[in-house]
């Protein structure tokens, strides 16, 4: 019968209007029938297909209301004007990616520890925040909710020496989120300074915004400041608390001679990203540069991931005034990317003083790690560590081994190590020098991996 094409053949399983719908469907779009041609009534196809009215009155509701036909008055239906598709091609899909190997311990630079997590607490101002906010349902504020950037704004003018309003704040997830965020800022910027060897992310998310990443040599005081004054940069991306990965802290002359490039030129900016700052091991913590900061040219960066959990992905950016105003111009209409009831949980969190609880507790955890993770290693003959005074990673080098030759059998016994290279982008990187996380394994892991090590490289 005209208008019908291929007749269905219904399965059992899906509802008999939904296959039919699906059928008239694919019918259609192969151009059986054509555009134009006039459907069966309901009650011919009824008939024809042995099915009841509902089922067909479902089923050409469906395709009306998707364009698939045109309901015409005392006319019945037609089809509708739709260009035939062709076939999809057969696309070739690539394989999935090899499962990772199973390592028996990962020292890994971007795990915690999560035994000391304050499950309890947090359990209770979660569902303090969802019971007690309904408001928290509707849209915030796109910097993130003011409560939450006043308790930022105390908690790093505490803590960090950082000077900023709560109206400077801008939350979001994560700090690669943000860090695209201000490059968007950003526009005439092309050329983006970076620490060489540094943080790999960092150079992706500049590329990935089409910019230009510079890679400026580390030394023992963090980015070359002579190199970067030749580097034709406006933009300079560094790590002043404890450089990733060399684990050097800048000391106040180098960063007042960073600060200095900054003042030098229209529109230089300096983004400070002050990782691992939360836990030193043998002075206490480092002002930020931003308190430093008397024109307005360092952009602070933070994140949680570190001192919480890696999965609370709340970073926050202290931006200066001139770029706040930017900010503002761009961004007013969209929405923060942190769930507001998240952002309430983490307000509650600093304000209670559970915050400051925490990083006291885990920091103690981790000197201890780290004392006992180190003492072992240096045991090997010749081995030299480096960084350890903070973070939550150190470098170890051994000059008779080559980096190769010690990531491979460290991998022989079962243990990831990152060789460091790995974030050296023009520069050579220490010889015989890998980098150990020591954060993600317990103690009793860190004592086996040690002791794996140690017959690895110690024979």
């Amino acid at each position: 019968m005209e208008g019908v094409g291929s007749l269905p053949v219904f399965q059992p399983g899906l509802p008999l209007y939904e296959q039919l719908y699906r059928h008239l469907v694919e019918e259609i779009r192969q151009g059986r029938p054509a555009p134009g041609a006039r459907m069966p009534s309901k009650r011919q196809l009824c008939a024809l297909l042995g099915v009841s009215m509902s089922t067909v009155e479902t089923a050409y509701s469906l395709l009306t209301a998707e364009g698939y036909l045109i309901a015409r008055p005392r006319s019945g239906y037609v089809v509708a004007d739709l260009i035939p598709l062709t076939p999809r091609p057969a696309v070739d899909v690539p394989p999935p990616a090899p499962e990772p190997p199973r390592w028996r311990y990962d020292c890994s630079t971007s795990a915690v520890d999560t035994s000391l997590f304050p499950f309890s607490s947090w359990a209770r101002i979660t569902k303090e925040a969802v019971y007690e906010n309904p408001e928290l349902l509707q849209r915030g504020h796109p910097q993130g909710d003011l409560p939450l950037r006043c308790a930022l704004a105390d908690l790093l003018a505490q803590y960090r020496g950082v000077h900023c309003r709560p109206e400077q704040v801008v939350v979001g997830a994560g700090v690669e989120h943000l860090l695209s965020t201000l490059l968007q800022l950003l526009p005439e910027h092309d050329r983006v300074a970076l620490e060489d060897p540094g943080y790999p992310a960092g150079y992706a998310v500049v590329e990935r915004n089409g910019r230009r990443a510079v890679p400026i040599p580390v030394d023992g005081g963090g980015m070359d400041p002579d190199a970067l004054a030749q580097s034709g940069a406006g933009l300079a991306y560094v790590t002043p608390s404890h450089q990733f990965p060399i684990g050097v802290t800048m000391p106040a002359a180098r960063r007042t001679r960073l600060l200095r490039w900054a003042y030098d030129g229209p529109e230089r900016y300096l983004i400070e990203d002050d990782y691992d700052s939360e836990f030193r091991y043998a002075t206490r913590p480092i002002p930020a540069m931003q308190g430093m900061d008397r024109v307005g040219r360092v952009v602070y960066l933070g994140t949680f991931s570190r001192s919480i959990a890696p999965s609370i992905r709340v970073a926050y950016l202290i931006l200066p005034p001139a770029l706040l105003a930017r900010y503002r111009q761009m961004f007013s209409h969209t929405g923060c990317t942190v769930s507001r009831f998240e952002q309430e949980a983490l307000r509650r969190f600093l304000v209670q003083g559970l915050y400051g609880r925490h990083l006291r507790r885990v920091g103690n955890l981790y000197r201890r790690k780290c004392a006992a993770f180190t003492q072992a290693l240096g045991a090997i003959d010749g081995v030299r560590l480096a960084g350890q005074e903070a973070g939550l990673h150190f470098l170890l080098t051994l000059p008779r081994l080559s980096e190769r030759e010690l990531v491979e059998r460290a991998a022989a016994v079962s243990v990831r190590v990152h060789p460091l290279s790995r974030y050296c982008h023009q520069v050579a990187p220490i010889p015989s020098t890998v980098v150990l996380g020591f954060a993600g394994l317990s103690q009793d892991e860190l004592a086996g991996a040690a002791a794996a090590l140690v017959r690895a490289w110690g024979r």
